[in-house]
């Protein structure tokens, strides 16, 4: 008879992660938060090209694809305490953000998550996004 799945009592319970604190998942609020920091920016940068909806896009993913390796989030994740690792809690390298940008600019991966709290663009990227 095979195991019956394991539940959890708090998202990233299954990745090891604490239930609250430095190091637990980002939640919803904080997640919204960072990404209306990093769009608005991209917005505002865009400004200088007048604006053009593919201009937002791509500056929000320069934006993505610079600082996720450097500073291990964008700056919205930053500002709201968050950063970005790798599950084995490792560096994510230059490969992973993009994989992660290209699905979040999808949009629809970004939106479905699993029981810790995860995006489809997280899963496929083998990144988690926690609280710094």
């Amino acid at each position: 008879m095979p195991d019956a799945p394991v539940e959890s009592s708090y998202p990233g319970e299954r990745l090891g992660l604490p239930a609250e604190g430095p190091g637990s998942i980002a939640r919803l609020g904080r997640r919204v938060g960072a990404l209306f920091i990093d769009y608005g920016a991209a917005y505002l940068i865009s400004g200088f090209f007048a604006w053009d909806p593919l201009a937002i896009l791509a500056i929000f993913a320069a934006i993505q694809l610079v600082f996720l390796p450097t500073i291990q989030g964008s700056p919205g994740h930053r500002i709201f305490g968050l950063r970005i690792m790798r599950v084995d809690g490792a560096w994510v390298g230059l490969w992973r953000p993009i994989i992660r940008t290209a699905l979040l600019i999808i949009v629809i991966p970004a939106v479905i998550w699993d029981a810790d709290q995860r995006g489809l663009h997280d899963k496929a990227a083998g990144t988690v996004l926690v609280r710094a």
